[in-house]
């Protein structure tokens, strides 16, 4: 009696459309913002409980005046023991990156790659219309990397 080779059926690996990744896809939509006069020590407070390493910086009307990351906040305790003074009044627009780079929420993913590459950021506003509506990490980028694992990278 002959053996027959059985060979389980194999999933064939999902075709793309063609269709870019844009980084719209990928960026988050609900942020968590400051306002310029907010204490150093509370934004502090925020990005430990929620744990992100920074965000933007609005004003009233919530357009975009600036950054604060983990860095930003590093500056003002080092600052801080330097000077021997304590931290408890100094405010987000002290100590924010004013002049900000963004990103059009268009743009293809892998350049966004190129760019956080280049700039050494961790995170960029994106803005439609003048208009901030999301931020995008290196680590929603690479989320958006896997999806395409496997595959030819256009």
């Amino acid at each position: 009696m002959a053996i027959k080779n059985f060979k389980a059926p194999q999933k064939q690996p999902e075709k793309l459309s063609g269709k870019p990744i844009l980084v719209s896809d990928y960026m988050t939509k609900k942020l968590i913002m400051f306002k310029p006069e907010q204490s150093v020590l509370e934004v502090m407070d925020i990005l430990i409980k929620y744990r992100i390493s920074g965000g933007p910086v609005v004003d009233s009307k919530g357009e975009l005046l600036g950054i604060i990351s983990e860095g930003d906040c590093m500056k003002q305790i080092s600052e801080s023991r330097y000077f021997n003074m304590p931290m408890g009044d100094e405010t987000v627009e002290k100590y924010m990156v004013a002049d900000v780079e963004t990103i059009d929420g268009n743009m293809n993913i892998f350049d966004a790659a190129t760019l956080f590459y280049k700039s050494n950021r961790r995170r960029f506003p994106v803005m439609e219309n003048g208009k901030l509506v999301g931020q995008i990490s290196r680590k929603d980028v690479l989320k958006g990397a896997l999806t395409l694992s496997g595959q030819t990278w256009k």
